[in-house]
């Protein structure tokens, strides 16, 4: 694969990424025209961007739907649907990677630098005991009769 198409393969996956994440958040209302004149902008007639907006609200319903019921496969589904789509209007459209890109830059939300770090652990000597890593976890508590549990002990109840 050439840079240049990686290059594209990647800003479509980022596009789509964002897409999903702009469709369930409050930005959506003003995002969503831009969004459908950007992947209509081979269109020759306002019907095209019509449809590619009712797209944009069926897969918006989609997604929201998949995420309230908790199907990560339909979500990302979803999500695949839009990334194709992008690619390939990138692969066809040499200015739209740059208009993409701006896009991004301006309606997508900002990415936290140093958000995610590195961590390394070791484990040594005779004993081996539980490592949990993580940000959020619900309902776990040490100290059970394997030493980790999901639930409280019965005296702690």
């Amino acid at each position: 694969m050439r840079v240049m198409e990686a290059e594209l393969v990647g800003l479509a996956a980022s596009g789509a990424t964002a897409l999903m994440g702009l469709m369930v958040s409050d930005a959506w209302t003003t995002v969503r025209g831009r969004m459908s004149r950007f992947l209509s902008r081979s269109a020759e007639d306002d019907d095209e961007s019509e449809t590619v907006l009712d797209e944009l609200e069926a897969s918006r319903v989609e997604l929201a739907t998949a995420r309230a019921d908790g199907d990560d496969a339909l979500a990302g589904d979803v999500e695949a649907q839009w990334r194709i789509r992008l690619r390939r209007l990138l692969a066809e459209d040499s200015g739209a990677a740059a208009e993409l890109r701006a896009l991004l830059d301006e309606v997508a939300p900002p990415r936290e630098e140093g958000r995610y770090e590195v961590v390394h652990n070791e484990v040594s000597g005779g004993r081996q005991n539980v490592v949990v890593q993580g940000r959020d976890f619900s309902r776990l508590t040490f100290g059970g009769r394997d030493g980790l549990s999901t639930e409280p002990d019965p005296g702690e109840r």
